[in-house]
């Protein structure tokens, strides 16, 4: 299917891989609408993205701010939600606060965005959500993120069923090269590109632009539905 003209909304598009995903939707001749907390990240992202979006802020854990965003929007044809702040740490020491908080935003998140966008989802649509590889192979300290990522997957499932004939995806992606490291020095993160690098079958990190093509292809193509698009470099392998 085509998605010329078709309005997508991403939450988390301004950033990562959410923009590089709205990007790539706008390449496909579709008009965007980017959703984020931060003022000055949608403002930065729409100068990116091109005059094909519209910006909007929305923090996508409050559900009262969701009914008057999607509101606003009105209808369209396809929800990205790439938003979502996950937590590490060892589970005997991680407090429960820190559990429930990656919960809130990364599973809850998701779940009430699209309870919100319902409405306002052409039949002939798609709803494409985001996990990540630990969902499937966690390393120590990422029980929290296994859990989250394994129940954003079983939603999907659940909804692909529910909402027919909307199609319900996931993208899971793995190691990406995105802001979100920007915290670390430089030579930490690339020490640690390097050596993850090193571990994949296709001996290089993810950029950003090799994860959105999956949620375009989820977006146009019309007979997949319920399934989780692992984009991880071989790392289930490896």
């Amino acid at each position: 299917m085509t998605l010329q003209d078709k309005r997508v909304v991403v939450i988390g598009g301004t950033s990562g891989i959410g923009l590089a995903v709205s990007k790539a939707f706008v390449e496909a001749g579709s008009h965007v609408l980017v959703a984020s907390r931060s003022a000055d990240k949608v403002e930065a992202a729409k100068s990116k993205i091109g005059s094909d979006a519209e910006g909007y802020v929305v923090d996508f854990r409050d559900e009262a701010a969701l009914a008057v965003f999607f509101q606003s929007v009105g209808p369209f044809h396809h929800l990205v939600v790439t938003a979502g702040d996950g937590v590490m740490g060892p589970f005997p020491s991680l407090p429960d606060s820190a559990v429930r908080t990656a919960f809130d935003s990364k599973f809850w998140g998701q779940y009430v965005t699209v309870r919100a966008a319902l409405p306002f989802i052409d039949a002939s649509g798609s709803i494409t959500l985001t996990s990540g590889v630990y969902g499937a192979r966690p390393p120590k300290g990422a029980s929290t993120l296994a859990a989250i990522n394994s129940a954003v997957e079983g939603l999907a499932r659940g909804l692909a069923c529910d909402l027919a004939p909307i199609r319900v995806n996931v993208v899971s992606p793995g190691l990406v090269d995105t802001p979100i490291y920007s915290g670390m020095d430089d030579e930490s993160r690339q020490g640690m590109f390097r050596a993850v690098a090193a571990q994949l079958l296709v001996q290089h990190i993810a950029k950003p632009e090799e994860i959105a093509q999956a949620y375009v292809y989820l977006a146009s193509n019309t007979f997949t539905t319920g399934t989780t698009l692992s984009i991880e470099g071989g790392a289930l392998l490896s």
